[in-house]
């Protein structure tokens, strides 16, 4: 029987390349730079509820600009760089894009781009959000970003069987309706996050969102022109909250974000005590094949549960939690809560670490832990030590696994 894995349920990387990404001169000035990349915002506002009858997407501008000089990628002009110079007090009408811009851009060949397993890699390893894609000469093909990418999302088991809270962050920057949006801005740059929540404590001094500012809402008060200084977040904030619940699925989740054309969702429980937020960047942690290491943590911990357990009697389980075999039932489709990592910056012109035959061995290798693991849960009824000796040999082919990649 040919299992489908969570390999073959990624994205098409092809439907997520932006074939006509905004493209500016070193000269531009940073106003119409600014101008140019807020009509990315107007173009999603504009667009209908529901994708076209017929499923296909259509991949909208991003929320960058390519700096060209001539067929050469000199730099890229991002979202988030426009709120680290509002942060920053910079007068746009006073610098050009090349004062500005970041530089070297990482990008990635056409010939390296097979699936999209490369390009959440660099995406993780360089900590961006925009990746041109170039040919064999280094000229531009397209540019790929993780909001390309979650358009493309295909309904698959993988993000249905996932929670909110598999993959939410609990480290909510929010601040009071009063805070004015140029404070957002510094906070923003700051602590390197997309948005602020917007929240006014209640009764019992427990923080209610009530709205949120985004970096796209910044670029957007840029090109108005609001003196930012003197705008308070209550004034200009997107308001009332679509707000998702620690226990509905991702799938809820990207469903939400396509109809409401949002990048992220809030999420509130246990009346207040609970303010957390899931991004674009939370849903594609799903179909990083490096996440599949987490597994070995949880695994381990059924077999510690199982071993402690009468070898004739399943393990005892606290009130609301999992049993192993619907543990395993969701596992077969994803890998678990993402993985913290610390990585540095690096230079562009380092070369991607998988080779061809490198990234060929890791999927293979995974497709067979995948089957194991669907193979394991269509048993209807395993017993103690038949579910306890397979999982323990899951466990070690992910080992293994790690070993080699790690040399």
């Amino acid at each position: 029987m040919q299992f489908e894995t969570p390999f073959s349920l990624a994205p098409n990387l092809e439907d997520a390349i932006e074939r006509d990404p905004y493209i500016v001169q070193p000269t531009t000035p940073l106003v119409e730079a600014l101008a140019l990349l807020n009509q990315s915002h107007i173009t999603l506002c504009s667009l209908a509820d529901e994708n076209s009858s017929d499923g296909s997407v259509t991949i909208v501008h991003g929320s960058c600009a390519l700096v060209m000089q001539g067929k050469e990628i000199v730099g890229i002009l991002t979202e988030r760089d426009l709120v680290r110079l509002t942060a920053k007090s910079l007068d746009f009408r006073l610098a050009t894009v090349a004062d500005v811009m970041t530089h070297p851009v990482i990008t990635l060949p056409v010939q390296s781009a097979e699936d999209i397993f490369a390009v959440l890699f660099l995406f993780r390893r360089y900590r961006i959000r925009h990746l041109p894609i170039v040919d064999a000469e280094g000229h531009l093909l397209g540019v790929i970003s993780h909001e390309n990418i979650r358009q493309v999302l295909r309904p698959a088991n993988l993000l249905r069987l996932r929670r909110v809270s598999d993959v939410m962050t609990k480290h909510v920057l929010h601040a009071s309706p009063s805070t004015t949006v140029s404070q957002l801005a510094r906070l923003m740059a700051m602590h390197r996050v997309s948005c602020v929540v917007i929240t006014q404590l209640d009764e019992d001094d427990h923080p209610q969102p009530v709205g949120i500012i985004t970096e796209r809402d910044i670029v957007q008060f840029q090109a108005l022109q609001i003196d930012l200084s003197k705008t308070k977040a209550q004034m200009v904030m997107s308001s009332p909250l679509f707000l998702l619940s620690p226990e509905d699925s991702l799938w809820t989740a990207h469903q939400e974000m396509q109809k409401r054309h949002l990048g992220r969702l809030v999420v509130f429980w246990n009346w207040g005590k609970g303010l957390g937020i899931v991004t674009q960047t939370s849903l594609l942690r799903m179909f990083d094949p490096i996440e599949m290491y987490g597994v070995i943590e949880n695994l381990q911990q059924t077999i510690q549960q199982l071993q402690a357990s009468p070898p004739n009697r399943a393990p005892a389980q606290a009130e609301g939690s999992q049993s192993p075999q619907l543990y395993i039932e969701q596992v077969q489709a994803s890998p678990p809560n993402q993985i913290d990592r610390h990585d540095s910056p690096a230079s562009p012109s380092l070369p991607i670490p998988l080779t061809m035959g490198d990234r060929e061995n890791l999927l293979s290798s995974l497709n067979r832990i995948a089957e194991a693991v669907q193979q394991l849960s269509a048993d209807a009824d395993p017993s103690t030590n038949q579910l306890r000796s397979q999982l323990s040999d899951i466990v070690l082919q992910l080992q293994q696994l790690q070993c080699e990649l790690n040399r």
